[in-house]
């Protein structure tokens, strides 16, 4: 859990975002669908220096791709930017070996489930630098509340989901750039929220409109967390289901460990209509409707970045964003012992209207 600046970690999109205008739905697909770009978005080549660890650059959909007032869908996570990032995490110096005939499939979960695939040693090796905040106890705590999560289906699949889940996470919070020591990819987790909303200053992830989630006083929504959860409603909605009071005490994202990964594994298990769940495009139980196949939606890791973030990085020839996730996804497959598998990129996917 070092949290060392040796070197200098991109600030990336949640530091341009919040100079252009917190909250600007440019940065998303659209405000009844609003999740923004979070964590580390790769477009530029200059790096910035940081005086801590307590913000996330923003490249993900999950916060503008939620759902708008009244709905009762999720996503989550921050803005975009034109700076690059990158991400890693997790544990033992010997992956696990993919064992899909050993490794079968676990429908209880939690500790045991997880904690067979990944352990403290392994957690350290994938994210190295990562912030005090994202402890391996954190996750396992948080995990017990999602016993279905890398419990499900044989081996292979558990490991593919769970890599394709650390890798995202490790994209959306990394402080990593292309000479950083160890590679850009063993930054991830670097970051706990939004890169220059620290302050409070962001206060543009408010829809007034939406009186169901309506927005307390004197708090802001900004990306925090693993996924960077954004927007009001996305806090609402992620509050209701995890019995937190995230509403009127987002901050609880930044401060309780199990609290911050509890977001990010809601927003990963929570299918938001028409998009399915990114845990059920892993494990192979979602099956693309027609309309779907029509638009290149497939099965596979890059299902999940289209679900995340479709409305900004697929649908198009693979943007830097997309490459930073998918060097991530390459480290914890290998780390895991596991074939990325099929439909990786969704350059031929379309995204979400």
């Amino acid at each position: 859990m070092k949290q060392t600046l040796s070197g200098t970690p991109w600030l990336g999109a949640a530091l341009v975002l919040a100079i252009a205008g917190c909250g600007d739905d440019s940065t998303g697909d659209s405000m009844t669908d609003p999740t923004t770009e979070s964590g580390g978005s790769q477009s530029s080549t200059t790096a910035h220096t940081t005086s801590g660890t307590t913000s996330t650059d923003s490249d993900s959909d999950s916060d503008s791709e939620g759902s708008s007032a009244g709905s009762t869908t999720t996503a989550a996570t921050t803005a975009t930017t034109t700076t690059t990032a990158s991400t890693t995490a997790s544990t033992s110096t010997t992956a696990p070996t993919s064992d899909s005939d050993s490794s079968t499939s676990s429908t209880g979960g939690g500790e045991t489930g997880l904690a067979d695939l990944l352990d403290a040693d392994l957690w350290e090796q994938m994210y190295p630098e990562h912030n005090a905040l994202f402890t391996y106890e954190a996750l396992i705590s948080a995990a017990g509340d999602f016993p279905d999560f890398a419990t499900q289906g044989d081996g292979d699949a558990r490991r593919r989901e769970l890599a394709a889940f650390l890798a995202n996470i490790g994209h959306e919070t990394t402080g990593g750039w292309a000479d950083a020591p160890g590679g850009p990819y063993a930054w991830g987790l670097y970051f706990k929220e939004e890169v220059g909303c620290e302050m409070g200053d962001c206060i543009g992830y408010c829809d007034p409109n939406n009186m169901q989630y309506a927005c307390a006083p004197g708090v802001t929504y900004h990306g925090r967390g693993p996924i960077q959860l954004s927007w009001n409603y996305n806090y609402g909605q992620a509050g209701d289901a995890l019995g937190q009071p995230l509403l009127t005490e987002p901050g609880l994202v930044t401060s309780d460990g199990a609290i911050s990964f509890s977001t990010a594994l809601w927003f990963w298990m929570t299918p938001q209509m028409p998009k399915p769940s990114a845990h059920d495009v892993m494990i192979g139980t979602w099956t693309p409707s027609a309309d779907d196949l029509a638009k290149g939606r497939k099965p596979g890791f890059g299902m999940t970045i289209n679900i995340i973030n479709g409305g900004i990085e697929c649908g198009k020839p693979t943007p830097p964003q997309v490459d930073d996730r998918l060097g991530f996804y390459a480290r914890m497959t290998e780390l895991l012992g596991i074939a990325g598998g099929e439909n990786t990129t969704c350059e031929s996917m379309q995204p979400y209207g």
